[in-house]
């Protein structure tokens, strides 16, 4: 907190009493509510300088909820939504299971990313089958949810090499919009159907909540997908 404050000062700030907001304890912290926030952040000064708020989940059913309270202009998700948490849970119980593999196979582009690198990251289907027949023999699992931009031609071929037991290993993607099914029913009643964005954090909710998650290495969105397993506390990376 000192560090900021030097740095506040060195941009021209001055600065009153610095104060403790609450204490915490950090072996037991206290989840705050929104009148916790609003009681001790209210505040007629034109800025505010706040330092590391380490305990800062608060009420977050509230915070998750559609269109805010958080109001910003960002052009990408960080964060699943409350509705695209729900629509990950219901998706998993209704085709994957409490146990399952989490694969994201990033190809489309990488042939010329990973071939820059010496030596190269892109490993042709069979070998890449071959990993991943590791992975589900070690893990025991006997589904594979398939997280992919690559052609049906690819991923048809690695389905073929995925066996276990002698059985071929399920490789499932999420299906196109059945309006049979209600899975995903949350998200085409609240407008959010076809949303790139949401799909995108769909997906990589689905891979985060996921018993043993495989990725692709040097991809963002493999990246991504490893915070929120941090963030959630979540199992098993390789």
């Amino acid at each position: 907190m000192m560090s900021d404050c030097k740095k506040l000062k060195g941009l021209g700030f001055s600065l009153g009493k610095i104060q403790t907001v609450w204490k915490e304890d950090v072996k037991q912290p206290k989840q705050r509510t929104v009148q916790d926030v609003l009681e001790k952040f209210s505040s007629d000064d034109d800025v505010i300088a706040i330092g590391d708020v380490f305990f800062a989940d608060v009420e977050r059913e509230w915070v998750m909820q559609p269109g805010g309270p958080i109001s910003h202009s960002c052009k990408t998700l960080i964060e699943p939504s409350r509705l695209i948490m729900l629509t990950a849970q219901r998706f998993i119980q209704t085709f994957m299971g409490k146990d399952f593999i989490a694969l994201h196979f990033r190809r489309h582009g990488f042939l010329k990313f990973c071939n820059a690198k010496k030596p190269s990251c892109f490993y042709p289907v069979p070998q890449a089958a071959d990993c991943i027949n590791r992975v589900i023999e070690r893990a025991n699992t006997p589904v594979i949810y398939l997280s992919t931009d690559a052609a049906e031609s690819e991923t048809g071929l690695l389905q073929s090499l995925l066996v276990l037991n002698g059985k071929t290993v399920p490789l499932i993607k999420r299906p196109t919009r059945n309006y049979a099914e209600k899975w995903d029913a949350l998200l085409y009643r609240h407008g959010l159907e076809g949303d790139s964005q949401v799909e995108a954090m769909l997906d990589k909710t689905i891979c985060a909540l996921s018993s043993v998650f495989i990725g692709s290495s040097g991809s963002t969105f493999t990246e991504d997908i490893l915070r929120l397993r941090k963030g959630l506390g979540i199992g098993i990376i390789l």
